[in-house]
């Protein structure tokens, strides 16, 4: 059996005359972490919608588990950076909101785990209003891993926190990925969160976006940003997104 959980073949977007994904082809492992980059503008957000089914494309094929995809699967999440936390619902309600199937203690039992997963134990009857960005970003993540989710799509989740909270969800994430498998791909601006989060960085170029280069991260997790080997692959990214 192929190791090969998402496998994007020459995938292709545009929005009337204006051509946004220029042919894009890219084989994803299960359990990989792909972060995906490159110039603001380019398409990333566009790519990554067509990807989890949310888009359809204008060309090519997306397969997931060797099935062509028609649409969202119920086997992937997205996280967003607007953000998806229900106002009206408790942090315990939030978590609880997509399970099915199991009774009402087994339920709140779950989301108990979870909860206490992402550092928020002790907040579950607390109302989105009373809590940090932060905190918010803890129950978005914590509301997409307790139905076990085999891919996450985050789409610069962790854009709108301050670089501290941005740094300390990433270490809460990889913390999580540590202990549970799923296969993620992630968009983001910040090369040193590809670096630290990722199996692999993928770069795209300009408007009608493509992949220009494809970067291995090979670092032992928990990575140290300040070692040479990441300054090193970090300047190499950067330069080729031109700066």
């Amino acid at each position: 059996m192929s190791d090969k959980k998402i496998v994007i073949d020459g995938v292709t977007k545009g929005f009337g005359a204006l051509s946004v994904v220029g042919g894009v082809s890219l084989d994803v492992r299960d359990g990989e972490f792909v972060a995906i980059v490159g110039p603001s503008g380019c398409g990333k957000s566009t790519l990554l919608n067509v990807i989890a089914g949310f888009e359809r494309p204008d060309g090519g094929t997306i397969r997931i588990d060797g099935l062509q995809t028609t649409g969202p699967s119920a086997n992937g999440i997205m996280i967003s950076q607007h953000g998806s936390v229900f106002p009206w619902l408790t942090v315990q309600e939030n978590v609880m909101f997509g399970l099915t199937g199991a009774s009402h203690r087994e339920q709140v039992e779950l989301a108990g785990r979870y909860i206490a997963m992402v550092g928020l134990a002790g907040f579950e009857a607390s109302y989105p209003h009373e809590l940090s960005g932060g905190m918010l970003k803890r129950v978005e993540l914590a509301r997409a891993l307790v139905v076990k989710p085999e891919i996450l799509y985050m789409d610069e989740p962790f854009s709108a926190l301050d670089a501290l909270m941005s740094l300390k969800m990433q270490i809460e994430l990889r913390r999580i990925l540590d202990e549970e498998r799923h296969t993620v791909l992630l968009i983001t601006h910040d090369v040193e969160e590809a670096i630290y989060l990722a199996d692999r960085i993928v770069v795209l170029s300009p408007r009608p976006t493509m992949i220009q280069k494809v970067f291995p991260v090979d670092l032992p997790h928990p990575r140290k940003l300040s070692s040479p080997e990441a300054q090193e692959l970090r300047e190499a990214v950067l330069r080729e997104l031109g700066l």
